[in-house]
């Protein structure tokens, strides 16, 4: 089957050969992908078109182009109060959907979205909603810097409604058995507006909740609080309804299908398959270090805590006063490197706790150790267990669920529980040696890529035979659903034309 992979970010072959979209493409060889990709950056769509995706940049100026005319802007203009309604006023949130395909059908008509978008008159309709009474603008009133700066915003994350994607033939998602959608966000506009158009089914494949990493990216934004407000209202919709359309929810995780569900997710559509990795054959990491040694590694910053890793230390060191403290990772916040240094000289490990930027092999650590405050992907942990190290790490976010009862976990923000913790492995080493075991099994077993690969061939072809293979044609009153009605020669060149004649002649006679 012809499957249309929609991603998000400059994630090319080239750049990334073990990238998890590959590993897909490459263990269903059977299938023929095209790949789709939103990028952020004008310089990397021209080397994402050399590799063969097809690309669409978000970023930079609006695309050219002509503008529609004065009786055609009338029906953008109302298609866009609609869906601005819906961001900004509570009691028109159900107008969202029909503004967003309302755009994206005249897109598809005159091609005029982009030009509207950015054009004055587009601003003045923001610009008029976002100031109407009742509207939600986060307590403080839009200026209008805001409406320029929203409004150009929105025109970024709505121009895969005006994308050249959508033909019905071979290399056009109109033509495509089935859309997977890997990320969420904008990347999953097209997937809708195919659903919409065409019928083409999509599953959504999120590895960490891209509502979730808005939110959480906003905080940082630098924009006013009514600018933010309205973008965390088109994310939170275009969530919502993504949830609402997609044929399935296939989350990396229990966690994420857990907050999936609290955004309005279908329970019955929603389906855990584990990011899978190749680095589960590996060899395990060497013999431990002589000197007994807690490897903490990651971004230094407030949500890896490494305050904790450090306080803990200081407990452990007062009872065995020949452990050493190795933390490795890159400074994640500006000067947070030298506050945790000021913090270890305050707390006198000296030279047992020591700071390096580049990454390490696991083989350096007697004992791995996370002490973070959250943890919204298994990556870091992976790859910890698959080292055959005993670990420790704090229980938040998705750790329960990747390390089980293979390693030892605490409570946050718990130094003493932690420092127990640490000690109780440094001084058993038969019980760390069973536990690397345990987990590096864990991990191999849990997150090879056989089990990713095998998972979505069923979902692909259990999703594929629950629709038509011409869906707009089975739209009319009292037409039965064909799965797999597609004959071989429909792919042929030249005879696609052909055979769907021939088709729809046959259903016309029966």
């Amino acid at each position: 089957m012809r499957i249309a992979l929609l991603t998000e970010g400059a994630r090319r072959p080239a750049q990334r050969a073990d990238g998890w979209c590959e590993r897909l493409i490459a263990g269903l060889p059977e299938h023929e992908f095209e790949r789709f990709t939103l990028l952020p950056r004008a310089e990397s769509g021209a080397a994402g078109a050399e590799s063969g995706v097809r690309t669409l940049v978000l970023g930079g100026p609006p695309r050219g182009g002509r503008g529609p005319g004065a009786v055609r802007r009338r029906y953008y203009a109302r298609a866009y109060e609609d869906l601005i309604r819906s961001l900004v006023l509570p009691r028109e949130r159900a107008s969202f959907a029909a503004g967003l395909h309302a755009l994206a059908e005249l897109a598809q008509q005159d091609g005029g979205l982009p030009a509207f978008l950015a054009s004055e008159h587009a601003h003045q309709v923001l610009e008029r909603v976002w100031r109407s009474p009742g509207a939600d603008t986060a307590a403080g009133a839009p200026l209008l810097r805001d409406v320029l700066v929203a409004g150009d915003l929105l025109e970024q994350c709505l121009r895969p409604l005006a994308a050249d994607w959508y033909g019905t033939g071979p290399g056009g998602l109109g033509g495509a058995d089935l859309c997977h959608v890997v990320g969420g966000g904008p990347a999953a506009l097209p997937a809708l507006v195919a659903e919409r158009l065409h019928g083409v089914p999509f599953v959504l494949t999120e590895h960490g909740l891209h509502l979730r990493e808005q939110y959480l990216g906003y905080r940082q934004a630098p924009y006013r609080w009514p600018v933010r407000a309205l973008l965390l209202s088109f994310f939170r919709l275009l969530t919502v309804e993504t949830y609402r359309q997609a044929a399935l929810l296939t989350p990396g995780s229990s966690y994420d299908r857990d907050w999936q569900l609290r955004c309005g997710a279908d329970q019955e559509r929603v389906r855990v398959v584990y990011q899978g990795t190749a680095a589960v054959d590996r060899p395990a990491a060497g013999a431990e270090p002589t000197r007994p040694t807690l490897l903490w590694t990651g971004r230094l910053e407030p949500a890896a805590d490494p305050e904790l890793m450090l306080h803990a230390f200081a407990r452990v060191r007062a009872e065995a006063p020949e452990a050493r403290l190795l933390l490795r990772g890159p400074e994640g916040a500006t000067g947070y490197r030298e506050h945790c240094a000021e913090l270890a000289r305050r707390l006198r490990l000296g030279e047992s706790a020591v700071f390096e930027e580049q990454a390490g092999d696991w083989a350096h650590g007697t004992v791995a150790v996370f002490s973070g405050r959250s943890r919204r992907g298994p990556g870091a942990l992976v790859g910890a267990m698959l080292s055959g190290r005993a670990l420790i790490a704090t229980d938040v976010g998705v750790t329960r669920e990747v390390v089980g009862p293979t390693g030892l976990l605490v409570p946050p923000a718990d130094p003493a529980a932690l420092a127990v913790a640490c000690l109780a492995l440094l001084g058993d080493e038969e019980r760390r040696a069973r536990l690397g075991v345990a987990g590096r099994l864990r991990a191999q077993e849990r997150f090879a890529v056989e089990p990713v690969v095998a998972a979505f061939q069923e979902i692909y072809l259990e999703l594929v035979s629950r629709w038509p293979a011409f869906p707009a044609a089975e739209r009319r009153a009292g037409a039965l659903p064909r799965p797999f009605a597609r004959p071989a020669e429909f792919w042929v060149a030249g005879a696609a034309r052909v055979t769907g004649a021939v088709t729809d002649t046959m259903a016309r006679a029966h």
